[in-house]
């Protein structure tokens, strides 16, 4: 299986570059995964698709500022994208330019209040950074970190809270869980009146879902571990739809790799944490999962991969052609796709 395989022509103005007024006014695209037949509706309109007994897993992690801009004793600046948290003041970080971030290299931050050391080199050649501060973390990263919007959004973000969803709770995200960013407080409500049900896990992103395949083949690539969680009460309302023969809705990517990394082969989940660097690619069988929400992807990226599992290759790449074809917006603030 080649990395190739799931290359399609994507026109850099069907990148979105700013989130909707309205998050749930996104296009949404219903793709029937047995079929490949598709319908085009409105994001809000997938209440018209779940029914009541029903469970919805979004994923809860919230994204952090972690974006931090370091200077050296020479004067040079340089960047940190916080990528896993290892203890109270040891993160692993991608740095850049890397080659000013060398072992025992220390860097200051803001006026002084935070300061860093480099102590070690970590996966993919980043960087172990130990933080020196008085304080609470998170107050000083609030003030001194900027969001870390992904390199393909060049535009400016007036309002910081729109890369986060309406329900993140536990701080520890680089990245946002973007298929859950179309949800509404109010969509949510509805989604509840109908009778169907919504449990939380919770994976804090980071370069494990958005890192480039850069190998030839597919199998030869490996993942970024993240951290995951999921408690009890959500595990049994999992469990609860399975056995009732309510249909288990991943949000998002992130949300399927939790599930699909926690479930037994019977298709049962339970209260676990860890950490998980599972793959999903064609020939993967799903255990606990029945359908997913999620954005359009990157051609030649895992997550394009992940959904070619959930359906077929060629059924995928044509409904992204077609996605195409209608100017469906792509990418972390674009539009959405329900595959059911």
């Amino acid at each position: 299986m080649k990395t190739s395989d799931f290359y399609f022509e994507l026109p850099d103005e069907l990148i979105a570059q700013v989130p909707l007024e309205n998050r749930a006014e996104s296009k949404l695209m219903v793709f029937n995964r047995e079929t490949g037949d598709v319908e085009h509706k409105v994001f809000k309109d997938i209440v018209d698709y779940l029914n009541p007994g029903d469970c919805l897993v979004l994923n809860n992690t919230k994204v952090i500022p972690a974006r931090l801009f370091g200077t050296k004793e020479t004067g040079a600046v340089v960047e940190f994208l916080l990528l896993k948290r290892l203890s109270d003041t040891r993160w692993e970080s991608l740095v850049k330019p890397g080659k000013k971030a060398k072992i025992g290299t220390e860097f200051t931050f803001g006026d002084g209040e935070l300061t860093c050391e480099v102590v070690g080199i970590g996966e993919e050649g980043s960087r172990i950074i130990e933080f020196k501060f008085e304080g609470i973390f998170e107050t000083i990263l609030d003030r001194l970190g900027n969001m870390p919007l992904p390199p393909y959004i060049t535009a400016k973000l007036d309002d910081p809270k729109r890369y986060n969803t309406v329900y993140a709770k536990h701080d520890g995200s680089s990245a946002a869980p973007t298929a859950g960013l179309h949800f509404t407080e109010a969509l949510l409500e509805s989604l509840n009146q109908k009778g169907i049900q919504v449990a939380y896990v919770t994976l804090h992103v980071g370069l494990g879902t958005f890192r480039p395949v850069k190998v030839d083949n597919v199998l030869e690539h490996k993942m970024h571990s993240e951290y995951y969680m999921l408690d009890a009460e959500n595990a049994e309302k999992i469990n609860s739809t399975k056995a009732n023969g309510g249909r288990v809705v991943a949000v998002g990517t992130t949300s399927t790799r939790t599930l699909e990394t926690i479930a037994a082969d019977n298709g049962l989940v339970s209260e676990k944490s860890g950490w998980t660097d599972i793959f999903i690619y064609p020939g993967y069988r799903f255990k606990v999962i029945d359908a997913l929400i999620t954005n359009f992807h990157l051609p030649e990226s895992t997550l394009i991969m992940l959904i070619s599992a959930l359906s077929d290759k060629e059924k995928i790449l044509k409904a992204y052609e077609t996605a195409v074809d209608e100017r469906y917006r792509f990418f972390s603030f674009g539009d959405a796709m329900f595959i059911c």
